[in-house]
């Protein structure tokens, strides 16, 4: 889900492949071949349901009918997805859009072929009791944030408010957990909607003896804030899309197989929830259904149909990132992003290609359910 800020860069030196790991089989697919495209996935962190939309194309066998045969390639701490695939270790990557824009512009030859998640899960939480309703509340408080660049949004939200954030707050380096707005040792956490916000409803109360509730505490979203940055996104190999028919068509298919997967999770959140936990997801089942429901409100309704870049949430992304500084002076990006950074038109053609298969991809009747949680997300 995050991964550190030093992993993210790779020299302008680096070496990139010319031939990804699709190898051949992009060059004949299943008409040369006789059997489907093999083709590698590579995930920004550890089974769960942020990735449902991918493993229920699988399971469901929406990638085989793409005629593709897709390997998902779990990620970890020191897992990069883009530079993964920028040096060619896989065909397609999982990666939020300021980060994969700080590789590029350290030389990754990569491109955002579809927006999945429409809106960011980043949320900043804090006890009812600190009395932090918005930004601006923060001042003189006790701050958790992760770093690694995944601060960005909540700097933006304290500078919008006319705060800075290396002298109005007192920055906390927070570990990728609660504890430490539990303890009482910051006054505001960092949190994602479908993961550390459900850790803290998990939690026992210890004056009631009963979980928390969301009355209890005070969110921050940034969303409604105004400083929100795109998410997880599916990004390709820039040099093969420009170079490698057989890759374009692949990146079509790709993507058609994994909004019917994401359209599937949309309308059947338990199994989707069921079909990670089978996968080896170390998370609890209810831990699991509540990140599914939240993973959909992320995704779902797509008012442009799922996938498509919203140029105006794109370019909001990379005036933040050009302009907000974390603690140490520094933005995520020093320039615009050059070449092709995104392009919809392989979405776009995979929606054509599902038009006469009846697959909701609007979404715009999705309705989330009701979740509830158990102690330690059981």
């Amino acid at each position: 889900m995050r991964r550190p800020a030093r992993t993210l860069a790779i020299g302008a030196a680096l070496t990139l492949l010319a031939t990804a790991c699709g190898g051949s089989d992009d060059e004949g697919g299943d008409a040369a071949g006789g059997g489907p495209t093999k083709v590698k996935l590579q995930l920004q962190w550890v089974t769960q349901a942020q990735f449902a939309g991918y493993f229920a194309a699988v399971d469901q066998g929406f990638f085989r009918d793409e005629g593709l045969d897709v390997e998902i390639l779990e990620g970890g701490v020191d897992i990069v997805p883009q530079t993964v695939l920028a040096q060619g270790q896989a065909d397609f990557a999982i990666a939020w859009v300021p980060k994969a824009l700080a590789s590029r512009e350290q030389g990754a030859q990569i491109t955002d072929v579809g927006q999945i998640f429409q809106r960011s899960g980043t949320l900043q939480v804090s006890f009812k009791d600190k009395g932090i309703s918005g930004p601006a509340d923060l001042r003189g408080k006790k701050v958790g944030n992760w770093g690694f660049g995944n601060e960005f949004e909540l700097f933006a939200g304290m500078t919008k408010a006319g705060l800075d954030p290396a002298k109005d707050v007192t920055l906390v380096q927070q570990q990728f957990d609660m504890q430490a707005l539990l303890k009482g040792d910051i006054d505001a956490a960092q949190a994602m909607t479908y993961n550390e916000y459900a850790q803290v409803l998990e939690a026992k109360n210890p004056a009631t003896g009963k979980l928390y509730q969301p009355s209890d505490f005070s969110v921050l979203d940034w969303n409604e804030v105004g400083t929100a940055m795109l998410q997880d996104a599916v990004w390709a190999s820039t040099e093969r899309l420009e170079s490698d028919e057989a890759y374009q068509e692949t990146t079509v298919k790709f993507l058609a197989g994994a909004a019917r997967g994401w359209a599937f999770c949309r309308d059947n959140a338990e199994k989707c929830r069921d079909i990670v936990v089978a996968k080896g997801s170390k998370l609890g089942a209810s831990h699991q259904l509540w990140q599914m429901n939240e993973i959909n409100k992320l995704v779902w309704p797509s008012p442009n149909k799922i996938g498509i870049i919203d140029e105006a949430a794109w370019r909001n992304t990379v005036d933040i990132a050009l302009k907000t500084k974390n603690a140490e002076g520094k933005t995520v990006l020093t320039a615009q992003p050059e070449g092709l950074a995104y392009t919809n038109e392989y979405m776009q053609r995979a929606l054509d290609r599902l038009a006469t298969r009846n697959v909701d991809l609007t979404g715009t009747s999705f309705k989330a359910v009701t979740v509830e949680l158990k102690e330690g997300g059981g």
